[in-house]
């Protein structure tokens, strides 16, 4: 017997392997549900009643007979990881019934402010997948070239240049996720919009949170910058103005500016420089200025292990496009570094925060 072995009770080492396997195991999660989505086993047990066996889901989806035992033994990760639900069937042969779960409901949902169809098929696409098949040798390279680059010869952005489907891809996933967050945005946490007169939504793409912010305060004059390619594509609105720039070189006067999710996709040196150009373009904060920042704070929001461990997977799981999630003190080093004064980290979004910076 291994010396480690002889340390600990046969219970403790079954345990550690369990763990282990548990643990090597875990994309067989992501590519169950992967497989699901892309066979639309959601929306066929929604347009079904809400509940199907195993026979007629397989019959819905055009599985050949031989195929039954496989989907069942699919299905039974999904409803043990609590994607879908499993019920007793009242029939006599006891065949198994399968139901949707909150969790589900996110991926068919017919209003557009709750499907996360979009940006789950970007997170589990080949193309984010299969870069962290080389995550040893690129650790181990010299080169700062992204994961994304290094498998792909280029990176995520060009890759969404040079593809009108891969870039329809990534925009249907970002107005995903914003139609999503803001809906709870503006009823968990309004108040960060009171008092505010004017409002620009910086990197704001085609303008869904503005207009979302707009219609649920009429009173905030809000505008959107982003770059020219973008906004020559934006859609035309009478309540919400688009401006063509780089945040980088100016961003334009407001009483209050909105970042949401753009400051993980920067190093601190290029945050930095960006906090520069919103504190110049705001009032004091006796006249009301301040940022508003929509990010991840690493170990903020609810204590439990699933949000804990989702943000630090989100952490490296950006990294594929050498983007950062930070923790607290993190985003402290570079408001100080910018020159803001003092912040409140509003931590209501899951794994996601709201932040109040002021000048």
């Amino acid at each position: 017997m291994a010396p480690t072995q002889g340390k600990h009770s046969s219970q403790d080492l079954l345990q550690a392997q369990v763990d282990l396997w548990h643990h090597a195991l875990g994309f067989v999660k992501s590519m169950a549900l992967k497989c699901a989505m892309e066979m639309q086993i959601p929306n066929t047990i929604q347009h079904h009643g809400g509940a199907m066996t195993p026979s007629e889901l397989a019959t819905a989806i055009g599985l050949h007979p031989s195929k039954l035992p496989r989907l069942r033994r699919l299905m039974r990760v999904l409803t043990v990881s609590g994607i879908f639900v499993v019920h007793e069937s009242a029939s006599a042969d006891k065949e198994a019934v399968y139901g949707l779960t909150p969790t589900t409901c996110l991926l068919v949902s017919d209003e557009v402010k709750s499907n996360l169809f979009p940006i789950l098929s970007l997170m589990l696409d080949s193309t984010v997948i299969t870069p962290f098949f080389g995550m040893k040798s690129w650790f181990q390279d010299e080169d700062s070239t992204s994961l994304f680059k290094k498998i792909h010869g280029l990176t995520f952005w060009e890759m969404a240049d040079q593809d009108e489907t891969y870039n329809q891809l990534i925009n249907n996933a970002m107005v995903s996720d914003s139609n999503f967050l803001m809906d709870i945005i503006l009823r968990e946490c309004g108040d960060v919009f009171t008092g505010i007169s004017s409002l620009i939504d910086v990197a704001g793409g085609l303008g869904g949170a503005a207009r979302a912010i707009a219609k649920a305060f009429p009173q905030i004059k809000c505008t959107v910058l982003d770059l020219p390619h973008v906004v020559a594509d934006a859609p035309t609105d009478d309540h919400v103005p688009f401006i063509a720039g780089d945040m980088f070189e100016y961003i334009p006067p407001a009483n209050a500016l909105f970042l949401k999710w753009i400051f993980h996709d920067w190093g601190d040196e290029d945050c930095v420089k960006i906090l520069k150009k919103c504190k110049e373009a705001i009032p004091s904060r006796d006249a009301g200025g301040k940022v508003i920042i929509v990010d991840m704070v690493v170990g903020s929001g609810p204590n439990d292990i699933v949000t804990r461990e989702t943000q630090v997977f989100f952490d490296l799981f950006i990294m594929y496009l050498e983007g950062i999630e930070r923790e607290e003190f993190e985003w402290k080093k570079i408001f100080m570094e910018a020159g803001f004064s003092e912040y409140k980290i509003i931590s209501v979004l899951g794994v996601r925060s709201v932040i109040e910076l002021y000048p």
